[in-house]
């Protein structure tokens, strides 16, 4: 008979017993939607991993892959947890070499940390995710995690170029290589990349690396409506000029975004919509673009802002982790004041601000995230703005205007049961624009009304044939994505 006791035993002899807990405050520390795991395990090497899944699948133990918790809430409750399954002490660089741009990570690293390693050597990967610099290079490959920066560089997915993985019969697989020309195996990357830690575990993962910029600029251009927004965007597609990043925020998001700036910083050009634009390079292209930055805005009627650059870095940061920084560190309790300098700079006092907006009830913002046609991109906000007010909801939405990722933040929703009837209608807006649409944080409440996955696509019965073939106990993140797989 299998007992608390005799797995606590079985797991300590896996990973030693520094690197088990089960003690209350570590379990609850790492609780998915409610459910608390009954142990903590920290395995430090990809063998260690292996092992302790396959001992999980031998004893039908639930496992739920993490490391900084920067995106564990994404997804469905879990059908059962038992074990939490901490990357945070695999956070080694194995093989680095500048010249051939590539380097070979494993999953705990944290972006922030890993982006310094490399800007020793003037390069970079080229991420601003949700989550930021804490936000693991592992939770970002299992999510397929992208902010602004996907505009030029692509996602997570096309960074790859090969990978480890620990599977539930205790084996690792490897796929791809370390060079950018090795390519074996890189489709069975993108498999397990996006797959919410349901098929595998990612233990090791090669990049392929860009050179830093040499000079960077950001542009704002208070567009006012959607409408404007729409014109803009298509007439930077058409001209010569290639964003670096490009964002769009309707006039709630652009309003919170400034709120904590100076005036010399960003200096509020407007009040409405507005498409945030960065452009990379030297110094002579960079004066170019600002030439024909003003041009497109005088075409369009729209104003346009010069960012001062001691800003634009930290308002990148806040734009890339807009819906997670709603709901963390930037986000002062009970209200939606937000700061750039840290709290002892402040004096513990609450500033006001012209741009301050009141108390924030219940649990925080609700996000909801829509991948759509990018020609859909304003006409979904425009709905979704209408369907908000309706319910008189507060809305702040941001999209990547040139890719088609849109992120809805519900600020107040209250009460919680109004919350289902609302997604699906905007998950209907969605589908009539050509795309879908998920929620990314809710409540345990609300996802118990509602699946935020919605329904799934036609490849549903593969992904479920894949599931039962890489993972034929079902013991890692059981229900927690699309399906219920």
């Amino acid at each position: 008979m299998i007992t608390v006791k005799s797995t606590h035993a079985e797991l300590a002899a896996l990973v030693g017993e520094s690197r088990l807990a089960s003690d209350p405050a570590a379990c609850a520390a790492l609780a998915v939607d409610g459910e608390v795991p009954s142990f903590v395990v920290y395995p430090p090497s990809a063998e260690q991993v292996a092992a302790v899944l396959k001992y999980c699948a031998n004893h039908d133990l639930a496992v739920i892959p993490c490391r900084n918790a920067t995106k564990l809430g994404i997804g469905n409750p879990p059908a059962r947890y038992d074990v939490a399954l901490s990357l945070k002490e695999m956070n080694q660089v194995w093989y680095y070499e500048p010249a051939d741009l590539t380097a070979s990570v494993e999953p705990g690293m944290k972006l922030g940390d890993f982006q310094r390693f490399l800007g020793r050597h003037g390069l970079w990967l080229p991420l601003d995710p949700p989550g930021g610099e804490r936000a693991s290079l592992g939770g970002i490959l299992a999510t397929n995690a992208s902010g602004p920066l996907r505009v030029c560089y692509g996602a997570p997915r096309d960074m790859v170029i090969g990978m480890k993985i620990a599977t539930t019969d205790g084996k690792i697989v490897k796929t791809g290589g370390r060079v950018v020309k090795n390519v074996a195996g890189y489709d069975l990357g993108k498999l397990l990349i996006g797959s919410y830690g349901t098929l595998g575990v990612i233990v090791e993962a090669s990049f392929k690396l860009y050179p830093l910029p040499g000079g960077r600029v950001t542009f704002v251009f208070a567009v006012g409506s959607l409408d404007r927004a729409r014109d803009l965007r298509r007439a930077i597609q058409r001209s010569h000029l290639e964003p670096t990043r490009l964002l769009l925020l309707d006039a709630e998001a652009a309003r919170l975004v400034r709120a904590g700036f100076e005036a010399s910083v960003i200096s509020g050009v407007g009040h409405g919509a507005e498409l945030w634009f960065e452009a990379a390079g030297s110094t002579r292209l960079l004066e170019r673009y600002e030439h024909d930055a003003r041009e497109l805005a005088r075409a369009v009627g729209a104003e346009v802002e010069k960012v001062d650059a001691r800003g634009a870095e930290a308002a990148w940061a806040r734009l890339a982790g807009f819906h997670t920084w709603l709901c963390s560190a930037g986000l002062q309790p009970g209200t939606l004041e937000f700061h750039t300098r840290p709290a002892e700079e402040r004096g513990g006092a609450r500033r006001q601000n012209a741009g301050e907006t009141p108390a924030l009830p219940g649990p925080g913002p609700v996000i909801l995230k829509a991948t759509l046609p990018v020609a859909a991109t304003e006409d979904f906000l425009a709905r979704a703005r209408e369907e908000a007010d309706r319910e008189a909801l507060r809305l702040a939405a941001f999209a990547q205007a040139g890719v088609g990722i849109a992120h809805l933040c519900l600020l107040e929703v209250q009460p919680a049961d109004r919350l289902p009837g609302l997604v699906e209608r905007l998950r209907k807006q969605a589908a009539d624009c050509g795309g879908a649409l998920v929620v990314e944080r809710c409540s345990a409440e609300v996802k118990s009304a509602t699946d935020v996955w919605g329904p799934g696509g036609d490849d549903l019965e593969m992904m479920r044939k894949l599931k039962s073939m890489w993972d034929p106990k079902g013991i890692l993140s059981p229900g927690r994505f699309v399906g219920k797989l």
